[in-house]
């Protein structure tokens, strides 16, 4: 049975030199500007050449086709989210269930932030999602998880921590993919987040109550240079 090829959607070159590099920056800056306002079905290569101001050939130079501009987009998207998550959950002075807290509210910010360009790239899933690029790129969120419940659950078998990374990580990106979906004020971002923050703790705690146990303000105040008050 013959095989159908897929679409290339790796950038042709790295540009080397900083005119190059501007011009990549600027052909980045115009897809997410017609990306935005014009959505996935009317994104153009032509169109894109325009916003930014180079001719299609130039633009061609980097790019083979608006497949690879946009799976470049949501490279980007995915190594901000990744960063964020490597960033958040490695950060061990922190307690774990205090980490957890700050990635979801974090998150569900980044998901407000970036709707209108998330959900066209949403919309343009097909040209890429099945791309060994893409694979490895979703992975990266999962390995950080992984790496987080071996020090949030270090007494749990390791399926547990599997089945608990797995559990929220799918639940963070389908609801603030959801809730997302419509412009939200500041203070319903943190009350969700909230809910959602509160959500996860105690599912962390339910599976291992002492090692998760949030700290209290008393245990987090140093020990060092507290005098004890007379009887």
């Amino acid at each position: 049975m013959t095989q159908r090829r897929s679409t290339p959607i790796s950038s042709r070159k790295q540009p080397q030199q900083a005119r190059s590099t501007g011009l990549v920056a600027a052909v980045l800056e115009a897809a997410v500007q017609v990306l935005a306002q014009e959505g996935a079905q009317r994104f153009t290569t032509a169109r894109v050449a325009e916003r930014a101001g180079v001719s299609v050939g130039s633009l061609y130079q980097y790019f083979p086709n608006k497949a690879a501009i946009l799976f470049r987009l949501q490279s980007d998207e995915w190594a901000r989210t990744s960063a964020l998550l490597h960033g958040i959950l490695s950060n061990d002075a922190e307690p774990p269930l205090d980490r957890l807290r700050r990635l979801v509210h974090a998150f569900i910010r980044s998901e407000c932030e970036e709707a209108d360009v998330r959900i066209a790239l949403g919309d343009a899933a097909p040209l890429y999602r099945d791309a060994p690029e893409a694979r490895a790129a979703m992975a990266s969120g999962e390995r950080a998880f992984s790496t987080f419940m071996k020090e949030a659950l270090p007494d749990a078998p390791a399926a547990q921590r599997t089945r608990a990374a797995g559990l929220l990580l799918s639940t963070l990106g389908a609801a603030g993919k959801e809730f997302s979906e419509r412009p939200r004020r500041p203070a319903e971002i943190e009350a969700y987040a909230g809910a959602m923050a509160d959500m996860f703790c105690a599912y962390l705690q339910s599976l291992a109550p002492a090692a998760t146990a949030p700290q209290t303000d008393a245990t987090r105040r140093p020990a060092r240079g507290r005098r004890k008050l007379p009887p």
